[in-house]
């Protein structure tokens, strides 16, 4: 299995900045793509930045201009550096990382992956 270990969530004042990262463990052979999903209390999960082996990026309108995702592929490491955060950023943001993992000397399989989710909160 692949494990997505998330960190640099917190609460922030509007305006403010914050800098999630996801390192991803296990026995990866190749990540694909990695990225930031979120949840806020009583709306569904949604996409907010994705970033491919390749750099090739993609993010919600609503975070065009604020959000930077960037990946280290040595480290199998994803960031998202937030600008400009807004009390609608508010929720828990989930890593979110596929991939291939190498099961056997002659064997690989597709894998996809969550972390466990950390709390950004933007509050005055």
């Amino acid at each position: 299995q692949v494990q997505l270990v998330e960190s640099g969530g917190g609460l922030v004042q509007p305006g403010g900045s914050l800098r999630l990262s996801c390192a991803a463990s296990g026995n990866i052979f190749s990540i694909y793509r990695m990225g930031w999903y979120r949840q806020a209390p009583g709306k569904q999960r949604e996409l907010v930045a994705r970033i491919t082996s390749g750099d090739s990026t993609n993010y919600a309108d609503s975070v065009k201009g604020r959000f930077t995702i960037s990946r280290d592929n040595a480290k199998n490491t994803v960031y998202m550096q937030m600008n400009s955060l807004k009390p609608e950023d508010t929720a828990i943001y989930y890593c979110n990382a596929d991939g291939t993992v190498v099961e056997t000397t002659n064997s690989k399989r597709v894998f996809v992956s969550w972390g466990q989710g950390t709390q950004v909160t933007v509050s005055s």
